[in-house]
């Protein structure tokens, strides 16, 4: 099925290679992607995503283009119905966005109501193009301010916020039922974004602060010290591997050197990790010159998150 994505705009590329979890992208323009879909349940697990919709039909992007598809389609509502346009820049159209509202909500046989619809078409005008869908989903990102780690039962700061740890999980494609590990858990952020979309997880840490906050944060999880340049689990035991590598600031690694830590625990999670399946790393530091001989790079972005702070995400298979 082919699905339309309005994406939310703060990592355009992230957003893009974050639907790949759910479907195979088709095509993108500025804020949407086009993504065939088999199971569009699926897609309420992203988080750089904003509105999910049922790909309907495209046209130039004029009001006079979009009155003619919607000619052409002849649309029936069944139920009561409202009418929403969103102006992507660049969009060209000149016509005030109500009156393009108006001019939808006329050209749609049915009921319109404001108040209490139970079904929306959104038109979306982006490239000086048109995209017109059927809503969905619309992804409730106010539910990730909920889980902000500071309102967790143990907080450490420079952990990362849940709406990243969530596309950070995505991205390895881990499925419902799918096992995820994390070696360098911390406070738990990328093991509960994993529980919450239907997989499960381990995760470990050499810090026993930090486990003793993750169990806090997880009453219910499973979690084990270990080094990771020596993890106690068997080779090609998971299905996915998300974790975010220690910055060295203020953290504990058992470790000689940030070196010695970035390529020993590279090497075990190459064993850990099953065949055809993905980790993703997240680090300070550009370190693909010390992925790609163990791994195939099939991703690699960048996260600024303050002046002296960008994160590099590494999705290694």
């Amino acid at each position: 099925m082919n699905l339309l994505f309005e994406l939310s705009g703060e990592h355009p590329i992230l957003a893009i290679a974050e639907i790949g979890c759910v479907g195979t992208v088709i095509r993108t323009a500025t804020g949407i992607a086009i993504a065939d879909v088999p199971d569009p349940e699926m897609t309420t697990r992203l988080a750089q995503t904003r509105v999910i919709m049922e790909l309907i039909g495209e046209c130039g992007g004029t009001g006079d283009a979009l009155a003619e598809l919607l000619a052409l389609l002849d649309i029936t509502a069944d139920r009561p119905f409202s009418c929403r346009v969103r102006k992507i820049h660049p969009a060209m159209v000149d016509s005030p966005q109500m009156d393009l509202e108006r001019m939808m909500g006329k050209s749609i046989h049915g009921v319109v109501s404001l108040q209490s619809p139970e079904v929306e078409f959104r038109a979306l005008f982006t490239d000086n193009r048109c995209f017109f869908g059927r809503v969905l989903y619309t992804i409730d990102r106010g539910s990730y301010a909920c889980r902000n780690p500071q309102k967790r039962a143990f907080f450490h700061p420079g952990v990362m916020m849940p709406l990243m740890a969530r596309t950070v999980v995505n991205l390895t494609h881990v499925r419902s039922g799918g096992l995820l590990c994390d070696p360098f858990c911390g406070t738990g952020g990328l093991l509960l974004e994993t529980e919450l979309i239907g997989a499960r997880s381990i995760g470990s840490d050499y810090d026993l602060e930090m486990l003793a906050g993750c169990w806090k944060n997880l009453p219910d999880g499973a979690f084990v010290r270990a080094d990771a340049t020596r993890m106690p689990y068997p080779d090609s035991y998971f299905d996915a591997i998300a974790t975010d590598l220690p910055y060295g600031q203020s953290t504990t690694i058992g470790a000689n050197s940030l070196d010695f830590l970035y390529v020993m625990s590279l090497k075990e999670i190459r064993r850990i990790l099953k065949r055809g399946g993905k980790a993703v790393v997240v680090t300070h530091r550009d370190i693909r010159h010390l992925a790609d001989n163990l791994f195939e790079i099939s991703g690699y972005y960048e996260q600024r998150v303050h002046r002296s702070l960008t994160r590099r995400i590494l999705v290694l298979n």
